[in-house]
Formats: C-alpha cells, sequence, structure tokens
C-alpha cells in the first residue's frame, strides 16, 4: 500500500485542489469508485470529501426532487416526497434532513428506533406516493443492527426507496466485506448505500453506492459534494488500496468477529457487534472511567454531548482485527474496576452499566 501511495504522491502531489466538477477527476478517483460500487453490488459509485458531506449531498438531492418536478411552481402533493428516518440516525443524516426540509418539498417522519411497528404505522398514514426509508446500517453509539430483513419486506409492501448508512459494516460485515446488506443478504433490497471512508478503510474522505442516474442528480444536486474540493489523490489511492487488501485478505474480519465472540464469553454481555457501548450517566463517571482505563494503558475516549442525549455518556469499545484475546483479557479486568458487568441492562444489544 505504501508503494502505491508514495507513487501517486511523487506523480501527481496532492491533485486536484477544487471541486471534482471545476478542477477535475483523476483514475485513482474512478478506480475507488469502481471498487467501492462493487463491494456494495451496486452500478456505480459517487465520492465525497466526508461521510458526513455524502449524507447531506443526498437527503438534499432527495429533498430537491419535487422542485425539479414542479418547474417553478409549488410541489404538489404528487410531488412530494416523505422521508422516514430512524430516532438515532447519525447527525449528518438528521441535519441533511433537515436542510431538504427548509425546501418545503419533503415530509418527514421520524419513528422509533428500529421500530418496525411504528414504521409501518407511519408508512400507511402517510398520503404521499414517493416515501424514502433511511437508517443506519450499525448504530455507532449503541453497536445494534438495523432489522435489514424487516425493512426489506416492508420496501416490498410500501415501494419505498430504501437508504442506509454503512459507515460501520463496509469492510467488517459480510463474507467479502459488502457490509451489512451482504450480512444479511439483502443487498438487492437497498437501493442507496452510503459510506465511510475513515472507518474500516482507514483513510478519510464518504461515498454514494447507487444507481448512474442517482449519481448523475447527486453530482448536479447535491451541494456539499459540487461546492466542496475533490479527495486527494493520495488518499484515493489509499483507499483504493485499503479495499482491495480488505476484500483478498479475509482473515482481518474473521478476526474482527473472533474478539466479538471473546468479549461475550469474558464479560458474559452478548454484544453484536464489535461496536460496544458502555453507558455511565454523568460526564463525570464518564471522564472518571475514561481516565481509570487510560492509566492502565487503554484509551477509551468519554462520549458525552451533544454526541449523545444528557446523562446518557458512555465509554464506547471498538474492536479491530489487531486486538488480540490477551488484549480483552486484560481490559475487561480494567472495565471490571469502574463498571459492574452484572448490572448491565441489555435493551437492543449492550446498554446502561452502573459505575
Amino acid at each position: 500500500m505504501n508503494i502505491i501511495v508514495n507513487q501517486a504522491a511523487q506523480e501527481h502531489g496532492m491533485g486536484p485542489r477544487g471541486s471534482a466538477l471545476i478542477c477535475g477527476y483523476t483514475n485513482y478517483h474512478r478506480q475507488l469508485e469502481s471498487s467501492l460500487a462493487d463491494l456494495q453490488k451496486k452500478e456505480d459509485c459517487l465520492l465525497c470529501p466526508t461521510g458526513f458531506a455524502a449524507n447531506m449531498a443526498l437527503m438534499v438531492t432527495i429533498g430537491s426532487i419535487a422542485s425539479l418536478l414542479a418547474v417553478g411552481r409549488k410541489p404538489s402533493e404528487e410531488e412530494r416526497i416523505a422521508i422516514f428516518s430512524d430516532a438515532q440516525n447519525h447527525a449528518s443524516i438528521v441535519d441533511g434532513i433537515y436542510l431538504a426540509e427548509r425546501q418545503q418539498s419533503v415530509e418527514v417522519f421520524v419513528y422509533r428506533h428500529c421500530d418496525m411497528s411504528h414504521l409501518n404505522a407511519l408508512l400507511l398514514k402517510c398520503k404521499l406516493k414517493r416515501k424514502a426509508v433511511v437508517t443506519d446500517s450499525l448504530f455507532s453509539m449503541d453497536g445494534d443492527f438495523a432489522p435489514m430483513v424487516e425493512i426489506a419486506k416492508l420496501r416490498k409492501k410500501h415501494q419505498f426507496l430504501f437508504v442506509i448508512d454503512d459507515a460501520h459494516g463496509t469492510l467488517v460485515c459480510g463474507k467479502n466485506g459488502g457490509g451489512v446488506t451482504e450480512e444479511f443478504n439483502c443487498e438487492g433490497d437497498v437501493d442507496i448505500c452510503i459510506g465511510s471512508l475513515s472507518k474500516a478503510t482507514g483513510c478519510i474522505g464518504g461515498f454514494i453506492a447507487c444507481s448512474k442516474s442517482w449519481k448523475q442528480l447527486i453530482q448536479s444536486r447535491g451541494r456539499s459534494f459540487i461546492f466542496s474540493t475533490t479527495m486527494p489523490i493520495p488518499i484515493a489511492a489509499a483507499a483504493h488500496a485499503s479495499v482491495i487488501v480488505a476484500k483478498k485478505e479475509t482473515w482481518r474480519r474473521r478476526e474482527i468477529w473472533k474478539r466479538v465472540q471473546d468479549f461475550r464469553a469474558l464479560t458474559g454481555i452478548p454484544i453484536k457487534s464489535p461496536i460496544i457501548s458502555f453507558i455511565v450517566g454523568s460526564e463525570e463517571k464518564a471522564l472518571q472511567a475514561s481516565r481509570h482505563l487510560l492509566t492502565s494503558g487503554f484509551y477509551v475516549s468519554p462520549v458525552r454531548p451533544p454526541a449523545v442525549p444528557p446523562n446518557s455518556c458512555r465509554l464506547r469499545v471498538t474492536l479491530s482485527a489487531v486486538h488480540t484475546t490477551d488484549d480483552l483479557k486484560k481490559l475487561t479486568t480494567t472495565l471490571s474496576q469502574c463498571i459492574a458487568f452484572r448490572d448491565i441492562g441489555i435493551q437492543n444489544s449492550n446498554k446502561c452499566a452502573k459505575l
């Protein structure tokens, strides 16, 4: 990987220093887009400067559709779009929907976290014909999965656009690293997949895997894509190399999920993913626990508002392929000194720890 990145940097420097639509585009960017489209089993892919920008671009584009159809007049009910969003979706989705809503061409419904009965009721109640459901696939603060199979069933019933943010699932879940859609065998049910290049890929950037027509629409209406600088060439080269390595070296994914099994065995906590969230309550308690872990050699930063609601501050542990069983034994021993595992209440995957 280092050879590829060094060669790209020496030949091209950092590359274009403006937006892709103005300052150009390179084979490095196209190779990365093609590899991500193939990974997600989608027709095409669009790179964005960050995962945040990718979600913002897509939500704003969805919000612009009714205005495009109306051609200068106020959109009719037939042209407006209803967006259904999980209550615990990432801030980038929430902010993107807010901007879409300001275009006065969408109606927004927030359904209770992973509650399919509530989502179904809202879908039945909604009178708009055009609908989109957007959800994180693997939720970053709780480590639980969206009920992908159930949402896919509702998609067949209600005929909505199914959008997921697979930032934490890409290259981690699925036999080939295709993410949560591959893991739950519903790749054909998801219409658009947003991802991040700053998680398993280890770089920076975001992407939108979708159809060619959606890509063209986002390129013309997604403001956070249009008005942002293109990803530097060495970063694109590094991300492409990382995708290739992750797809070939499947042992990396196996090691991650072995560590998940190890953590279950050591603590008795039935975690569902490599994201382990211990809710400790106040900011003071979270900071105190984080400092204790740091003195023992473990960097586990406290998560506080605005990332989480008040009094739900937490420690978030993320397991990786480079962690060993011995690492986890030491970690769980240290954690047990400030968190009572027996008092952890299980809701979704792993919540509510007490100091």
